[in-house]
């Protein structure tokens, strides 16, 4: 063969050498999910990361030689395996999961964190461009793709976080959205899922890089939708977002002087005060946008929005410290406390609200036998018992609070009133699930009078409603149905109370009806008594097949005869007249002047 023929025949293997293809998302999107990012762990995750690569080094005998470390640089020659890929794919997250560890613990302010921060972030772009020009040439065009889309992304972190370069970071962005856009418009429904994720993701990242360039005609305060998105790719983006948001918060805070409810206006003059209250607005909004069903994250919102109320509060009584003894001001700052207060106070009673339809659902799927969600315990009456009385002293307090300033107008009376409502219907609803309770425990007359307590509760709370100034259709539904509820338990408890008073009854009666107090003069009778007739060779059983119990012993025994003791009347006592027994005593000696001067 010649020379020419061999270099053809070289050529024409190359050309044959098969392309390497694997999904890069979703490669990564599942070590992500299992391994600690579900709940925020990037340092299990990396931890997962270090494992996965020594795995791979040691399948692959690649190796940095003994003792010493000796570096092995992963060029297309080396690539001859797919793992190699994977090597490198690893490499590029276990660097990012460093980064972002540092950045979810906080120490990111600190210059050398930030600093080791940016470290590993590059390091993470690095490795993800080896990665794209190696899937260029040895993987398919799919896999090429994606491999840019990922580069392009982890560049676009780097500048993001670098925050020099937001036009730069923008092209990044839109490049891998473009990518990811594209892929999720084939392959199956998981894979068109995780890249519409990855798509919405990219979305938030270009929003807020057009914001800081100044493209964008969002204001900072239009920006909370994106401080409140989860995710890995949403975790850079926090410190970023809030630093937006305090500083949107600063220049809102300029032009709001007072803070009303119920018809009254209190001025607030502490621009601290004003920022805590904004924020509060602000996460009250994002209340009102989020899902029903999303109960986790209504939850982390209400944690949030109680802790700027606090604040608002803590800075309030700072100011009541340093007033001194200007009574206007005083009376300023305590309306506004008061007011603070009422409103934290509505919140928690919402919040409260959602824990009882949440322990009501899972207290549901309890009474049907069915499995709860891992993690979650199965709720009991008790649990919502609690609730309910949390609910009452929520209401009760509120309801002082309004009511306990100097100047007490009519819609602060009438939304007394309203909570008045509230009140019934809650102590209706804890009425009736520590019926349940006293019912499982099979204590009849207790949940009887208690279900019918939790009726009247209801149509009480019925009525106030139906006279009250705002009317909430919802709150009425749910209290007629809770009155219908009431209704049939009430039925229900009355028939198991029948039924178990005669089936206790019937078995008390049955079991008097066996014993025998009297003694037979027949033979088995006699026989029966064990102890009574040890000599008698005869079973105590009775005949086979017979259904008497055995005797064994005479409940309750017979009476026997017991002679009476004398009767004596000592009457001649007092007439008897007892010899003396002076002669008996022993007499006592005299003793002379010596002896009693010397004491003997």
């Amino acid at each position: 063969m010649t020379v020419a023929a061999m270099e053809v025949d070289a050529v024409g293997a190359d050309r044959a050498a098969p392309k390497f293809s694997f999904n890069v998302l979703q490669l990564i999107k599942t070590a992500q999910l299992q391994h600690g990012l579900r709940l925020g762990d990037y340092k299990r995750y990396r931890r997962y990361c270090t494992a996965r690569l020594m795995r791979l080094y040691k399948s692959l005998n690649f190796k940095h030689g003994r003792g010493k470390y000796v570096k092995k640089d992963i060029t297309e020659a080396t690539v001859t395996d797919v793992r190699y890929l994977h090597v490198v794919l690893y490499s590029s997250e276990r660097a990012w999961s460093y980064a972002m560890e540092i950045k979810s613990s906080g120490a990111g302010a600190n210059a050398r964190q930030q600093a080791h921060l940016i470290r590993r972030l590059t390091k993470a772009a690095k490795w993800a461009d080896l990665l794209n020009r190696l899937c260029s040439e040895k993987a398919d065009s799919r896999t090429g793709l994606e491999a840019l889309a990922y580069a392009e992304q982890m560049r676009g972190n780097l500048l993001l976080e670098r925050g020099t370069d937001w036009e730069t970071a923008l092209k990044k962005f839109k490049s891998a959205r473009k990518i990811y856009d594209e892929l999720g418009k084939f392959g199956d429904v998981e894979n068109q899922v995780m890249c519409r994720q990855r798509v919405e993701e990219l979305d938030s990242m270009i929003k807020f890089c057009m914001y800081e360039m100044g493209r964008s005609e969002l204001k900072g305060s239009d920006l909370l939708g994106l401080s409140t998105q989860e995710g890995p790719a949403f975790d850079l983006l926090q410190s970023k977002l809030e630093a937006v948001m305090v500083e949107a918060r600063t220049q809102q805070a300029v032009s709001m002087t007072e803070l009303e409810f119920l018809g009254r206006k209190f001025p607030v003059k502490n621009p601290k005060t004003r920022v805590c209250i904004l924020k509060g607005q602000e996460l009250l909004k994002e209340l009102e946008a989020t899902v029903p069903s999303n109960t986790e994250k209504k939850l982390s919102t209400f944690d949030k929005l109680f802790i700027a109320y606090h604040d608002a509060k803590r800075h309030i009584r700072d100011d009541l410290a340093v007033a001194g003894t200007a009574e206007d001001v005083r009376e300023e700052l305590n309306g506004l406390d008061r007011t603070v207060s009422s409103i934290l106070l509505q919140r928690t009673i919402e919040r409260n609200l959602i824990l009882v339809t949440n322990a009501k659902a899972r207290l549901a799927r309890a009474q049907k036998g069915l499995r709860e969600e891992k993690g979650e315990k199965p709720a009991k009456p008790e649990d919502l018992v609690r609730l309910y009385d949390t609910l009452i002293q929520n209401v009760t307090d509120l309801s002082e609070l309004v009511t306990s300033g100097r100047e007490t107008n009519s819609r602060n009376l009438s939304f007394a009133k309203d909570l008045d409502a509230r009140r019934l219907g809650f102590s209706a609803g804890r009425c009736y699930y520590l019926s349940m309770s006293y019912n499982v425990a099979a204590k009849y007359p207790e949940a009887y009078a208690l279900i019918r307590r939790a009726q009247e509760h209801a149509e009480s709370a019925i009525k106030s409603y139906s006279q009250s100034s705002v009317l909430d259709e919802s709150v009425v539904k749910d209290l007629k149905m809770l009155a219908e509820d009431c209704r049939a338990q009430k039925c229900l408890i009355h028939a198991r109370a029948v039924t178990e008073e005669q089936k206790s009854h019937d078995t008390l009666q049955k079991g008097v009806g066996s014993l025998s107090l009297s003694k037979d003069a027949s033979k088995k009778e006699e026989a029966g008594y064990l102890l009574d007739k040890l000599d008698v060779y005869e079973s105590v059983l009775g005949a086979a097949g017979s259904k008497e119990q055995p005797r064994i012993f005479q409940v309750l025994p017979s009476f026997q005869s017991v002679p009476c003791e004398p009767i004596v009347l000592d009457t001649a006592l007092n007439a008897i007249e007892f010899p003396s027994l002076d002669g008996r005593l022993k007499k006592e000696e005299k003793k002379g002047f010596l002896n009693r001067f010397f004491g003997r």
